[in-house]
């Protein structure tokens, strides 16, 4: 059975549509849900944002131009916002994930070197 569900499968919207995609899964270990864009021009998958549980994080350059927000643990779904009207270079495919985080701190990845 497929675990992540991602709403709506398809859209094709006009210059004024405000746009708003959701991503579910029904994994209980999953308390992480990823965005991640494919255009035509690249493609590569490269990652937009994610959802740690509560705790939303968007890439650097989609900064702007997508908000992510939800709960990827308790309520088990997060949402992919376009706050602005969507441009050309946004016309892409995208798709969601869902994933155990698995975070972790090497100290000494930590350290600055002084010089």
């Amino acid at each position: 059975t497929d675990k992540v569900h991602q709403t709506p499968t398809a859209i094709l919207t006009g210059p004024e549509d405000k746009v708003n995609l959701t991503c579910s899964h029904t994994d209980s270990n999953y308390n992480m849900i990823l965005w991640y864009q494919q255009s035509a021009q690249n493609t590569a998958l490269k990652l937009i944002g994610y959802v740690w549980n509560t705790s939303p994080t968007v890439e650097d350059s989609f900064k702007g131009r997508f908000d992510v927000s939800g709960d990827a643990a308790a309520n088990k779904m997060a949402y992919l916002h376009f706050p602005k009207v969507p441009e050309a270079e946004d016309s892409a495919v995208y798709f969601c994930a869902a994933s155990e985080a698995q975070c972790f701190t090497i100290p000494s990845l930590l350290y600055k070197n002084p010089l």
